[in-house]
């Protein structure tokens, strides 16, 4: 599933066609995703400019002038393709501008989705009410965990991936974060001392910006807007290196938490 490094590289990849741009065709090919496309999608959009694009968490948002975003969301296998020739069979939604680019949301799975929220609204959007800080922003500090994960005995993995408590983080990028804090993922989250916490926000912080310029992972149908891959995969740690040996030579584990593998290395990630 396309993670927050895969989302910002789709946003920053759609910025240079979208932004400022009026929109002359919003085509939906089908009726739904996971969940019906607006039935009014195609007259709110069509001959909006778009003002903005952002990120909140797994969420894509594209603002327009007459005041409501576009929210998009990958799901499993969801991506977006610009300048596409002639439509695919999973390329669901159609756009073009008055510059004539096109671009086509292809979701072969068909587990993302497409809604229009009014932009002055966005924090009530339902999905965000009860999400926690960005792990890029300024709110998300260790001060801030430590009061989130105060008196919490579950494991410190299973907290990061708690969206109420951190927004937008995934599995492939907890278990890269936890490696490098040197923190093992079963660690009850409310007895990860203040030092550690730093260490983790930073950790966090550096997995995330190092995918984001490498242009997230591909993971079977990822693939960036401008056609080419995410090699963040060549830099994984531990994720998806089960046998392998670790960087301190300690060969890396596999284990099944809550459906979702875990990674790590014994050696490294004591504490």
């Amino acid at each position: 599933m396309p993670e927050l490094p895969e989302v910002e590289t789709t946003v920053r990849g759609l910025t240079p066609v979208l932004a400022g741009e009026r929109l002359t065709l919003v085509e939906p090919r089908r009726p739904d995703l996971r969940h019906p496309f607006p039935v009014d999608l195609r007259q709110r959009m069509t001959g909006a400019t778009v003002t903005r694009l952002g990120r909140r968490a797994k969420y894509g948002l594209i603002d327009t002038d007459r005041g409501d975003t576009m929210v998009f969301h990958l799901g499993m296998s969801g991506r977006w393709r610009i300048d596409p020739g002639e439509p695919l069979a999973h390329d669901h939604l159609l756009l073009e501008t008055r510059a004539g680019r096109r671009l086509a949301l292809n979701d072969p799975r068909r587990f993302g989705f497409v809604d229009l929220w009014p932009t002055a609204e966005l924090t009530s959007y339902p999905p965000f009410l009860a999400m926690g800080p960005e792990p890029l922003g300024p709110d998300f500090t260790a001060a801030y965990l430590a009061g989130a994960l105060e008196g919490r005995a579950a494991p410190i993995k299973a907290m990061l991936l708690d969206q109420r408590i951190v927004a937008g983080l995934g599995n492939i990028y907890v278990c890269e974060a936890l490696h490098l804090a040197k923190i093992t993922p079963g660690r009850a989250g409310g007895q990860i001392s203040k030092a550690r916490l730093v260490r983790l926000v930073e950790a966090i912080r550096a997995v995330l910006e190092a995918a984001i310029l490498a242009g997230g992972s591909s993971l079977r149908d990822y693939v960036r807007p401008d056609g080419e891959l995410g090699y963040f995969s060549k830099e994984w740690r531990v994720y998806g290196r089960e046998g392998e040996a670790c960087e301190c030579g300690t060969i890396v584990r596999r284990r099944t938490d809550s459906g979702r593998s875990t990674f790590w290395c014994a050696s490294c990630q004591r504490s």
